[in-house]
């Protein structure tokens, strides 16, 4: 019988199940944050979705909500619901989300192994 472990700040089950995205464990704390310090419940989720557009074609989307498609992948990490629809999924699939403090100031950073190009605003990215 396989045992899989989970990655910090990723349930047993998540860890299992084929996620296109994960968030590191500041990410999550930072969403979190941000959704209490924005007055909106804990009980709506992080919409990750990729769109057409910024300079280098496609860009990132962040957005809380609290109602999801029949079609959309949800798990939860850390507590977090996440939630991404199937064409956003085939951009994201082994995109890392941290958050990252610099001398530019602080955000949330995208690690996407398929992007072939960013934008130098870090939310642009081209395939």
């Amino acid at each position: 019988m396989a045992t899989t472990t989970a990655q910090p700040g990723i349930s047993a089950e998540t860890a299992d199940a084929n996620i296109p995205v994960t968030l590191t464990a500041k990410a999550v704390e930072m969403v979190k944050t941000t959704r209490s310090q924005d007055g909106i419940e804990a009980s709506y989720g992080l919409r990750i979705a990729v769109r057409g557009g910024g300079c280098s074609g496609f860009e990132y989307a962040l957005d809380f909500e609290d109602e999801t498609r029949d079609t959309d992948m949800v798990y939860d990490q850390g507590g977090l619901r996440i939630i991404v629809d199937p064409v956003s999924a085939r951009y994201l699939v082994g995109t890392e989300i941290d958050y990252v403090f610099g001398m530019q100031g602080a955000g949330f950073k995208f690690n996407n192994p398929n992007a072939m190009g960013t934008c130098g605003c870090g939310s642009s990215f081209s395939i």
